[in-house]
């Protein structure tokens, strides 16, 4: 028998536990541990509300998780309740999947000012992640700016853009519905190092930007290349170009009809926060050129109004004691998803916060390869048993699968009309929701 302990709930968690069934069936017994008492990671938490149909992708993982060859087991914090080295005495294999959960930071003047944001933290949010979920931003000023050019910085625009109604048939969590409603935000600027040749947001989600009700998105046409250079770009990228000239294209008229603009704003690097009172007023931004790929300061600078600022600039995977970390690259240190003997990693834990939900896959199953290689026959630790001893011993509340699909059931009944799920945002409600 195979003993094998994933941590991380996620795409990338169950991924790896499907490429375990697959691998040895009925001779492997894979327990996935989380944190949180709920499972799917940033399906719940990181993907945005109004995307149900990747939020989708959560019912495959269901396929894999009911059964007894793999067991979830919620509510368990690796690296407090448990430590690495006894999940490495425990299982033949470890299989680190946290992810990465945390903002890189912003490294500037003011950079911890009141309602400036990351991207983790106000994401969490508007998903109702325990962990940010009384977050509560400041959404009484005219002005936000968000800074990045991936598709995290697109998903807070469109979030701070939206009417009540485009929100239907979503799971925006109550409190941040609430919120936006009462918002006097008038203007959302996307700011970037890099021109429109160097951005990683994808075609359908700048698409997104030409259906809003009450936002327009605009882009200065000074900003675009000669189109002829969109000829080198790959397929993907030439999209999102083409939609950026879309934007540039749009009339004044068109954009007068509606009361939010929703500014793209290339070759700008955030030099520092300005604010009064402790609270942030303006973004203070040097005009760059692309050098080589570089953004280069020109020595311009200039301001924008910003009564909140969301940092959409990368994440990081958060240390576990005992588990080399890269600092720089912000994930544990490996070799191709091998820490250390019996101890792996996967998803972003092991690229970086890079490629898609889908891009977990390959890597799950190409870990689970290793640890076959490494572990050519099952070995006589006791795994679950164990675990289940030393849990016992040490009074934690797991949350099973089954216990989850109560919780599930408890927020689906709680649901506003129209909405799949009214989310439980603390854990102590997410518990008690499973006896009732």
């Amino acid at each position: 028998m195979r003993h094998i302990a994933i941590v991380g709930s996620g795409p990338a968690g169950y991924y790896t536990a499907e490429a375990a069934v697959k691998k040895w069936g009925e001779n492997a017994r894979i327990d996935v541990f989380d944190r949180l008492p709920v499972p799917f990671g940033l399906i719940r938490t990181g993907v945005a509300p109004d995307h149900q149909s990747i939020k989708a992708v959560a019912r495959r993982y269901e396929k894999t998780a009911v059964g007894d060859t793999v067991r979830f087991a919620g509510n368990v914090t690796v690296g407090k309740d448990i430590s690495i080295a006894e999940l490495r005495e425990l299982y033949d294999a470890v299989v680190l999947a946290t992810g990465a959960p945390s903002d890189r930071p912003l490294n500037i003047e003011g950079a911890e000012t009141k309602n400036v944001v990351g991207s983790a933290a106000f994401v969490g949010w508007y998903n109702g992640h325990p962990e940010f979920a009384a977050l509560d931003p400041d959404l009484s000023g005219r002005h936000a700016v968000v800074i990045g050019m991936g598709n995290v910085a697109l998903d807070v625009a469109r979030i701070l853009s939206k009417t009540e109604a485009e929100f239907a048939g979503s799971d925006i969590v109550a409190h941040a519905l609430a919120a936006l409603q009462a918002s006097k935000i008038e203007t959302v600027t996307i700011l970037g190092r890099r021109g429109p040749h160097q951005i990683m947001m994808t075609p359908k989600e700048l698409g997104e930007l030409l259906h809003l009700e009450r936002a327009s998105p605009r882009v200065d046409p000074a900003d675009l290349p000669p189109v002829e250079d969109d000829a080198i770009l790959e397929p993907g990228l030439r999209k999102s170009v083409t939609l950026l000239r879309e934007f540039a294209a749009i009339p004044e008229s068109i954009h007068g009809e509606k009361p939010l603009a929703l500014n793209f704003d290339f070759f700008a690097n955030p030099n520092a926060i300005v604010s009064e009172g402790g609270k942030v007023t303006a973004i203070e931004v040097e005009r760059t050129t692309v050098e080589a790929g570089r953004a280069v300061g020109t020595g311009e600078v200039y301001r924008l109004p910003a009564d909140l600022v969301v940092t959409c600039i990368g994440y990081q995977t958060n240390t576990i004691e005992g588990v080399p970390f890269e600092e720089r690259a912000g994930r544990f240190a490996n070799d191709d998803g091998r820490i250390l003997p019996g101890l792996y990693c996967v998803g972003w834990a092991k690229r970086g916060p890079s490629g898609t939900i889908g891009t977990n896959r390959p890597d799950g199953y190409a870990v689970i390869d290793l640890v076959d290689q490494d572990f050519a026959s099952s070995s006589r630790k006791r795994g679950r048993e164990g675990f289940d001893e030393l849990a016992e011993a040490r009074g934690l509340d797991v949350v099973s699968f089954r216990d989850w699909q109560k919780i599930e059931e408890a927020e689906i009944a709680a649901a506003r009309e129209g909405a799949p799920r009214e989310k439980f945002v603390d854990v102590e409600s997410m518990i008690a929701a499973r006896s009732g």
